[in-house]
This record gives structure tokens, C-alpha cells and sequence, in this order.
């Protein structure tokens, strides 16, 4: 399959508070979000023209640049407004929308503070971030050798670019292995999520869920266990460790991009069941557009 390189395509991104031709929005090789990783985003799907949870993944930009120690100079309402300029300019019904920011090139060095704060919205077609195949067989998963950080070492509930390092590390590993996934442990050795997805575990009526202690608790992990309450299972939140997989039956991933897709297998452990997950991915999917309203149902 033939790549459309991210720096060569048609369109527009919204860049400091204007539209410019996709191929110029380019910023200076000595910024300091490129050297230092201080850059904060978010990532969104659009489904049939509206953005599910738009203001929720702005307000959570805003929370991630206030970790990090900078302030966005917008907003919240302008960057909403962006959001919807760019998905206009660019003729999308459905896709994926990529809200950022980041310290520009005024200083370099690990202090930052005199740098300009940059932001930029860009949005494109996407579909399901896995194929069809996989994911409807269920992912393969590897444990990585990379775990999740104490929360006391790193942000770890702001969605910055800093905590993705060692996702790609433990992704390109299970790759080159075969695998679709890399299961991430936290420090302590406990189930924390995969490299860009929150993990579930399904036994009997019961949904299991790791602690986000060292991750990020999803937009769409919140949804899907607000689906799960509302269906009649029981949700519950612990730590969770490697040795207690074989206990579930089923074991699926949430994410914007992920939505909800079944698992088949961690390392050796395989999960057969697909009966919960599958309610689950219809409920999101009616949810997403539109055919179901979760609080007036819940």
C-alpha cells in the first residue's frame, strides 16, 4: 500500500489563526517543540459532519498546555471555531481532526518560557485505524519492553508528545514480531493500556478496567464505560495484573482513533469471547453518529 506523505497533500491547515495551503505550514527545524517534545495535542473523529466530544477534547488540549507550562493563545471557543473552518476548507464529512500546540524557535535550551506558543489544526480522511480484518478478528497484542512511567516522573495525563516515545519503541517492536499491538505495563508491572489505546477486560457481566494511574483515562474510554453502566455491566476499575488474563474471556481496546476493537490475543493468552465486545462496538458506533443519545438513555 502506497503512503500520501503528510508534508505533500492537498488541502488547508488552520496555522496561528489563519488557513494556509497544506504544503506551507511548516515551522523552523530549532523549535523547541521539536527538540524538547513541549507540545500538547488531540485527536478527533468527525462523523457525519459533527465532531464527537469536540469540546471535550478542547478543554482537554487546554488541561494538557496548563500541565506542560504554557498557555494556548486562544480561546477555547476560537479553537473550536478553527476546528470547524479547517473541516469546511477541507470538504470532510467524516475523518479525523489533529488539534496542536507547541513552543516555537525564539529560545533553545531546556527552559522555554520566552518561546511563542503555536497552534495548528489539521484534519484529514481517515478510516478505522485498523483494517477491517484485523479488526474484526481481533488484535494481536506483544508485551513491550517499555513500561509507563511513575506519574510522579511524567505527565501523564496530559496528551503530549513527550509520553509517546516509548509507545513507538514497544510498536515497532510487536510489528517487526508480527503482532498489531504492544501492551504497555506500568512501573510497578501492572496492565496500564496499549501504545494509542486504552485496554478493557471482559468476564461474565463484568467489565474489568485498569486504573489510569500512569496513562491517560480516554474520552473514549469514559464513553464506552458509560455504555457498559448503562447496558447493566458491571464496571470495575483496579489494578489489574498480567497473570490474571486468563481469567477473562473477552479483551478489547478504546481509543478516537481505535473506536472499539476486540483482542484476540496477549503474548500466549488468547481471548474467544466477542459477545460483549460486539454490543459494545454497535452502541459506540450508533452513539458516534447520532442513533443514540447516551444521557438520555443512561
Amino acid at each position: 500500500m502506497s503512503l500520501i506523505p503528510f508534508d505533500d497533500r492537498d488541502g488547508f491547515i488552520w496555522f496561528d489563526g489563519r488557513l494556509v495551503p497544506w504544503r506551507d505550514a511548516k515551522i523552523h527545524v530549532l523549535g523547541h517543540g521539536f527538540h524538547y517534545a513541549s507540545l500538547v495535542f488531540e485527536g478527533e473523529r468527525l462523523y457525519d459532519g459533527v465532531i464527537f466530544k469536540g469540546k471535550e477534547h478542547t478543554e482537554r488540549l487546554f488541561k494538557s498546555a496548563e500541565t506542560m507550562d504554557f498557555t494556548i493563545p486562544y480561546s477555547q471557543d476560537e479553537i473550536n471555531a478553527a476546528k470547524a473552518e479547517a473541516i469546511a476548507a477541507n470538504k470532510l464529512t467524516n475523518g479525523y481532526i489533529r488539534p496542536f500546540a507547541w513552543r516555537g524557535s525564539e529560545q533553545m535550551g531546556v527552559s522555554g518560557k520566552l518561546n511563542k506558543i503555536h497552534v495548528a489544526i489539521a484534519t484529514w480522511e481517515w478510516p478505522s485505524y485498523f483494517t477491517p480484518e484485523a479488526r474484526m478478528a481481533g488484535l494481536t497484542v506483544q508485551t513491550g519492553k517499555w513500561r509507563r512511567p511513575a506519574p510522579d516522573s511524567i505527565p501523564c495525563h496530559a496528551k503530549c508528545a513527550g509520553v509517546y516515545m516509548i509507545c513507538t519503541l514497544n510498536k515497532h517492536a510487536a510489528e517487526a514480531a508480527g503482532f498489531n499491538e504492544s501492551l504497555m505495563l506500568d512501573h510497578r508491572g501492572r496492565i496500564a493500556e496499549t501504545t494509542g489505546a486504552n485496554l478493557l477486560f471482559v468476564r461474565g457481566n463484568e467489565i474489568h478496567a485498569p486504573i489510569p494511574e500512569t496513562f491517560l483515562n480516554g474520552i473514549t474510554r469514559q464513553t464506552v464505560l458509560q455504555l457498559a453502566t448503562r447496558r447493566g455491566y458491571k464496571v470495575i476499575e483496579r489494578a489489574i495484573l498480567p497473570e490474571e488474563m486468563p481469567l477473562f474471556n473477552e479483551a478489547f481496546v478504546t481509543g478516537t482513533a481505535a473506536e472499539v476493537t476486540p483482542v484476540q490475543s496477549i503474548d500466549e493468552h488468547q481471548f474467544p469471547g466477542r459477545e460483549v465486545t460486539k454490543v459494545l462496538m454497535q452502541d459506540y458506533d450508533d452513539l458516534v453518529h447520532g442513533r443514540l443519545k447516551l444521557d438520555a438513555a443512561a
